[in-house]
């Protein structure tokens, strides 16, 4: 499901209109956005965690040239479900 996906079956499971929906869901992604970026964890209850992890440098091989290389560390955002999740999904 792609986000214009995502409002139609917001669309159809409401009364707002597309244009609002729309809005709706970008400030939503904006808002975890900027949480993630400014380093906070944004639990949405019932649904998942989203938060920040370093990722340290580690040696790797260029696939092309099979050479070594270092790849450098990084900072990446990670979900992490909660169970009433997990248990929708296995069901």
């Amino acid at each position: 499901m792609n986000k214009s996906q995502l409002v139609d079956a917001v669309k159809q499971k409401t009364d707002l209109t597309k244009k609002d929906i729309e809005v709706v869901v970008n400030t939503v992604f904006a808002c975890v956005e900027e949480a993630l970026v400014e380093g906070d964890k944004v639990a949405i209850a019932g649904f998942g965690t989203f938060a920040v992890r370093e990722r340290a440098e580690r040696k790797g091989k260029n696939p092309k040239t099979r050479e070594d290389i270092v790849v450098p560390a990084a900072k990446v955002p990670v979900f992490r479900p909660f169970k009433t999740l997990k248990e929708a999904i296995d069901k």
